[in-house]
């Protein structure tokens, strides 16, 4: 680190000075040294903070922007990491968001909880924190249509840059897909937001098993176009019985998909029979 004094310029009778202190460490008689104004310095500052880097989304608001920088600092002070990826409903427009989704990128093994409870006294909000390798990172971008979604609208404190080539992991998908059986089962008893997201999780797999591009947009354009229905509709609980004939209709469809990804891995093919025929009876 380079040592720096902060002094004056006062006025001499032939030329101007500078005092410095006698006693200091470095900045020996004799040296020759660079002056700068210290409000050059201060911008220089300005201009090395952090830029954020926005996917999905030109801006959010201040206040949002202001604490994204807050977590990040807090972050910093605990660990050194490769990058932290804020997502999730705190980045839709408004404030109706109950805690922040954050993706910690980094190769050391942590526990979170402590960095999770030091951004809830610090900030004041509830922070879901997964922690992620690069490796684990990419993998799940390649095998999981909910990291797709994740990722296709985000805020990152470093750039992301991911060549990563689509593949059916038929195992996980129908872990994923099975999630979303839970309406088929408690259709009356739920209600609009968990409906809203076991739809999303079920289209997100069937447009990911597509090859097309996921985002939130997407998908949700997606749910209205299969269900004749507005997406705040669906939120608000205000759907009629022919949704669930629809709804087990593309479940029964993607789930076919899954099974023809499997093509001629026999073993594969024995081992998802299994799955199937233990946790899907009476579909």
């Amino acid at each position: 680190m380079v040592n720096e004094i902060i002094g004056k310029i006062s006025k001499g009778s032939r030329m101007d000075q500078i005092y410095i202190p006698k006693n200091r460490v470095g900045f020996n008689a004799g040296e020759y040294v660079l002056i700068l104004p210290l409000k050059e310095k201060i911008n220089e500052a300005k201009n090395k903070k952090r830029k954020l880097n926005f996917y999905g989304l030109k801006k959010i608001e201040p206040l949002k922007t202001s604490t994204i920088e807050g977590i990040t600092e807090i972050v910093k002070k605990e660990i050194e990491f490769d990058n932290l990826i804020f997502t999730g409903s705190f980045l839709e427009r408004g404030f109706k968001f109950n805690d922040i989704d954050l993706l910690l990128i980094t190769e050391e093994k942590i526990n979170p909880q402590r960095i999770k409870k030091e951004i809830e006294d610090t900030i004041g909000i509830n922070a879901h924190i997964i922690v992620l390798s690069n490796k684990t990172l990419a993998s799940g971008l390649s095998t999981d249509p909910l990291y797709n979604l994740m990722l296709s609208r985000c805020v990152s404190v470093n750039r992301l840059i991911f060549n990563v080539k689509r593949e059916i992991n038929y195992k996980l998908l129908d872990l994923n897909l099975l999630k979303s059986k839970t309406l088929i089962d408690n259709f009356n008893i739920l209600n609009g937001d968990e409906k809203y997201y076991l739809t999303l999780n079920m289209i997100s797999i069937l447009l990911f098993i597509r090859g097309e591009k996921l985002s939130k947009e997407t998908v949700n354009a997606e749910i209205e176009k299969q269900f004749n229905i507005k997406i705040n509709e669906l939120k608000e609980n205000m759907t009629e019985r022919r949704f669930i004939k629809k709804y087990e209709e593309i479940f029964n469809k993607t789930f076919s998909l899954i099974l023809d990804s499997i093509g001629n891995k026999r073993d594969g093919k024995q081992n998802y029979v299994g799955i199937k025929n233990k946790n899907r009876k009476g579909l």
